[in-house]
């Protein structure tokens, strides 16, 4: 069986959170979980650099708009996340100044990707930001993205900036333990896989039976597949672990690493 690689010496990862695990039952920005994350980088932030890709800027806005249910209108939606960026920033950078850590915000479309300038534009900010110390924290523009110019979910997102950046690792928290053989949900022989390599008819199995939606599974293997490409692996692990990213860089035995072989 193949074992876990030793990533304690790692120089930079970039963390992918994903929506549910920083809102509440509501879909609502829950300051708890934000607090949390921020120590579980904090935990793992000395002698690493750290990107995050992160969601939660729409729960944020639901929060503040007094909004019961997640809109379904599109211009809802970008109206919501425009309230809710700014929150979602100022809750991230109020934790992060406890430890003393400045964060900065980037908002990205498709054409920060595809288009040369844009790209090379993009990857001079985040060397400078790297180098001066900082965190970059970033989430697509949700309120200026069209169909033309979006990515449509940050764990594609998070690919792109995973293999743009150089990251030695990309980790995708989420409110799921990792990759299972069957959907937990629906079979009791479901069990977790704990290793797998990109390109294994196991994960082949696993991605055909997923549903086609993003911001689930599909789009998290999706990525994986990104970034394996680049020689990236990727760890999809459950947020709410205690210390999560600590086990992870440890070699710990949690959620499921997939191998860019």
């Amino acid at each position: 069986m193949m074992g876990r690689p030793d990533f304690s010496s790692l120089g930079r990862l970039t963390v992918k959170i994903g929506t549910s695990s920083l809102t509440d039952s509501a879909s609502k920005l829950d300051e708890r979980k934000v607090k949390k994350f921020v120590q579980d980088i904090m935990q793992v932030r000395k002698g690493r650099e750290i990107l995050i890709v992160t969601s939660g800027a729409i729960g944020a806005g639901m929060g503040r708009l007094g909004l019961k249910e997640r809109p379904r209108r599109l211009d809802m939606l970008q109206a919501a996340a425009a309230v809710g960026q700014g929150i979602l920033m100022q809750t991230y950078e109020k934790y992060f100044l406890t430890h003393g850590q400045s964060v900065a915000q980037l908002l990205l479309t498709g054409e920060d990707f595809t288009n040369p300038q844009r790209l090379e534009n993009f990857k001079a900010t985040l060397r400078t930001l790297l180098g001066w110390g900082v965190i970059p924290i970033i989430n697509e523009n949700d309120t200026v993205a069209t169909e033309e110019i979006k990515i449509g979910d940050n764990d594609i997102l998070a690919a792109y900036v995973a293999i743009h950046s150089a990251s030695q690792l990309l980790v995708i928290l989420s409110d799921v333990d990792g990759l299972f053989t069957e959907d937990p949900k629906n079979s009791s022989k479901a069990r977790l896989v704990r290793v797998i390599e990109k390109s294994s008819s196991q994960l082949d199995d696993i991605l055909r039976r997923a549903p086609k939606k993003f911001g689930g599974i599909y789009s998290k293997i999706v990525a994986a597949r990104m970034v394996g490409d680049h020689g990236i692996p990727t760890l999809l692990a459950n947020f709410a672990e205690k210390d999560v990213l600590g086990r992870i860089l440890r070699g710990e035995e949690i959620g499921t690493l997939i191998l860019p072989k």
